[in-house]
């Protein structure tokens, strides 16, 4: 097994039209606005930027992003990462009543040295991290789009 090697998973209810949701998701430069381990966005070009995130554990993890898919029909956006992680993510969003759910999957490798050196004994903690900041991210969003 590789122990830099992550899948992730996480479903988001969310009290919003998928379609709202969608276009919130989209908006990656302001995801700081709502997403407080999201630290910073800078738009590259039309279809890449560059992203900080920090959750509990005292490291940043700075990363590239590119748009691969970007499908509102079906609710699908996707990009490629690579940096400290290297990878995919993708976001799903269907409806669910009169509000959304937001699924996220995510493979990545960690590139990061300090990551990689700690990855079997640190696995636990870097899953538990990640699962702090998808749950702030998902209340975040959540409060956002109840305030727009």
């Amino acid at each position: 097994m590789d122990w830099t090697r992550y899948r992730f998973h996480s479903l988001w209810a969310l009290p919003a039209p998928p379609d709202r949701v969608y276009e919130a998701l989209g908006r990656a430069e302001d995801y700081p606005r709502w997403w407080p381990q999201v630290r910073e966005v800078s738009r590259v070009d039309g279809t890449a930027g560059v992203v900080r995130v920090r959750s509990v554990l005292p490291y940043d993890l700075t990363f590239t992003v590119r748009a691969v898919l970007s499908d509102p029909a079906a609710g699908v956006l996707e990009i490629a990462l690579s940096g400290d992680l290297e990878g995919w993510a993708r976001w799903t969003v269907t409806a669910d009543g009169s509000g959304a759910v937001a699924r996220y999957d995510q493979a990545v490798r960690v590139d990061k040295p300090l990551l990689r050196r700690f990855a079997v004994p640190g696995r636990p903690l870097f899953r538990l991290n990640h699962r702090l900041m998808m749950r702030a991210g998902r209340r975040g969003l959540a409060a956002y789009l109840e305030a727009v």
